[in-house]
């Protein structure tokens, strides 16, 4: 009971953060859940995708609320991201562990370190171009490593120039369908706490919307980019300890 409890109060914060972010609450959902579970494919994959879909759609309504969603955008990247993410899926069964962790660390490094620099500004076609482009290879990616693609968009859009809250808005909604799609081949063999899951997603819900609404409206755009690269920092030291054990 006592560490049920745990999970969901680790998780109620998890999904606040991300729901600031306008992330699923898979990036760092895994990492938690696997102190507390010990089948990473049949037991924590399948239930942090789930809530990595729960957390995104609410975050979205919690941004679209004031207007940050731009839906002419975030579908078409929805749609990319939906597609290009079972590529990776497929690919990773044929390429080394170490080269796909190898080139994703040097990605997230490097987008850290963009968020600290200034933004040109460029033409708003032209910066929605690039990110469709730019979104195939972030979900083929994404798809290699099991995670969703938002936690590599979202920096990618803010570093093309889009606003940061506009950047969230457009993410929550881009992360959604991978999600869901993505959770379809782990359900036969899925594990499932029926009980605490239900809370899960309830609180992952209800979170992530609050998380949303409180950037929205209070949190500046400049201090969401700083929040933002070092998250992916702090969660990326994380991966890189567990790679090295």
């Amino acid at each position: 009971m006592l560490e049920n409890l745990i999970i969901i109060a680790g998780l109620a914060l998890l999904s606040f953060i991300s729901g600031m972010l306008g992330l699923g609450v898979a990036f760092s959902a895994i990492p938690f859940l696997g102190l507390f579970m010990q089948d990473l494919v049949h037991q924590v994959q399948p239930l942090s995708l789930l809530l990595n879909g729960v957390t995104a759609l609410l975050s979205t309504f919690g941004f679209a609320k004031s207007g940050f969603v731009d839906w002419k955008k975030a579908i078409p990247l929805a749609m990319i991201t939906t597609a290009s993410a079972p590529v990776g899926a497929y690919i990773v069964q044929f390429v080394e562990q170490k080269y796909i962790w190898l080139i994703y660390f040097i990605a997230v490094f490097y987008l850290a370190y963009r968020l600290f620099k200034p933004v040109r500004g460029s033409d708003a076609k032209e910066k929605f171009n690039l990110a469709a482009i730019l979104a195939i290879p972030i979900s083929v990616l994404s798809g290699f490593l099991g995670v969703g693609p938002g936690f590599l968009l979202m920096p990618t859009l803010i570093i093309l120039g889009f606003d940061a809250k506009k950047a969230a808005g457009i993410n929550a909604f881009a992360v959604c369908p991978p999600s869901f799609s993505a959770l379809i081949p782990h359900l036969k063999t899925a594990q499932w706490n029926m009980n605490l899951t239900i809370y899960l997603v309830l609180v992952g819900a209800i979170f992530s919307f609050l998380g949303a609404r409180t950037t929205s409206l209070f949190v500046p755009s400049i201090r969401i980019k700083q929040i933002f690269a070092i998250l992916i920092l702090i969660v990326t030291a994380y991966k890189i300890i567990t790679f090295l054990k």
